[in-house]
């Protein structure tokens, strides 16, 4: 029974222990040089002052103003404070008639109700915020423990699960090589194009600059989208509204972006092994609905470790009967 209840309690905060796990198995390096030179208490939390003040305010700071710039594009657009005026005749005048108002009259009620859904979307994460400060919580002590005491949390785990010792050091090393591709490598090659293309968005002076930045890192992390989805249209709107030359090297820098992702990935992702394209697409779309933001990241180490489980069991019980 109080093994039922222990479960229910960390069903209720498993994203944000989630998000510990994740960012123990980041720390983890810097935490193990630290601990060369003082304690493991002092390490852990030295590691978890610095990230907070590092990372997680300047990310909090970002997320912000990407959040504020979407809205308020969305709410000018609703006003008529972006006028699409210059757009439609701009096409108009390489032979494409487009109504826009005819369009806004068709679509209204499904844009209202999008703009809707929004809003209250908002409405419930700020009335949310105590639920999350108190996650974000949980995720700082739960970090802390597995920082300090991971070893003594390796061994414990090695101990329940009922597996040869072939099979524990195998299952450690597919994992390591699953949480490095989907954490550490896709995380870092969405990031550095996610900036390079922001760059770009700041220099033409495109309105929501934070925003879409922020848009072209989440799609980036979708191998089969990418930073495409953001700069593309982006060169088209720079296209319809006069400014062709801006156009065409916005074009032309968005193609080395996303041209990038040949160079960066295998320079980052060094590993065999690394996750194919379907097992990350399919782990962060169902990672996101079952852990929020989170599943982003974890979504697909879950669904490839799920894969590696069953290999090394169907292996396990083929040298079985072998044996």
């Amino acid at each position: 029974m109080s093994g039922v209840l222990g479960l229910l309690f960390v069903f209720t905060q498993l994203q944000y222990i989630l998000l510990a796990i994740v960012l123990a198995y980041v720390l983890a390096p810097a935490q193990r040089m630290l601990e060369r030179h003082t304690s493991a208490t002092t390490a852990a939390f030295t590691l978890i002052s610095l990230s907070v003040f590092v990372f997680f305010i300047p990310v909090a700071y970002l997320l912000t103003v990407a959040i504020q710039q979407g809205l308020e594009l969305l709410t000018a657009l609703q006003e008529g404070g972006l006028s699409l005026d210059i757009v439609q005749d701009r096409l108009e005048a390489i032979g494409y008639v487009i109504d826009f108002d005819l369009l806004y009259a068709t679509y209204q009620a499904p844009i209202a109700t999008g703009l809707q859904r929004l809003a209250t979307g908002a409405v419930t994460i700020v009335g949310g915020l105590p639920g999350v400060l108190i996650g974000l919580t949980v995720t700082v002590f739960v970090l802390f423990a597995l920082l300090r005491d991971r070893e003594q949390f390796v061994t414990w785990l090695k101990s329940i699960v009922p597996l040869s010792d072939r099979v524990e050091r195998e299952l450690i090393r597919e994992l390591d090589v699953l949480m490095w591709a989907s954490v550490i490598g896709n995380v870092a090659v969405a990031g550095v194009q996610a900036v390079l293309l922001g760059i770009g968005l700041a220099l033409v002076g495109m309105p929501g600059a934070v925003f879409l930045t922020v848009a072209t890192f989440v799609l980036t992390l979708l191998p089969l989208v990418g930073a495409f989805g953001v700069w593309l249209p982006v060169s088209g709107y720079l296209f319809a509204i006069g400014r062709p030359a801006t156009a065409i090297l916005f074009f032309a820098y968005g193609s080395v972006v996303s041209a990038s992702d040949l160079y960066l990935r295998p320079a980052i992702i060094n590993r065999s092994g690394a996750i194919n394209v379907a097992t990350i697409v399919v782990g962060i779309f169902g990672g996101v609905v079952l852990f929020g933001a989170i599943g982003l990241f974890v979504g697909p180490v879950i669904l490839g470790g799920s894969k590696v489980v069953l290999d090394l069991f169907v292996q396990e019980r083929a040298d079985s009967i072998v044996g």
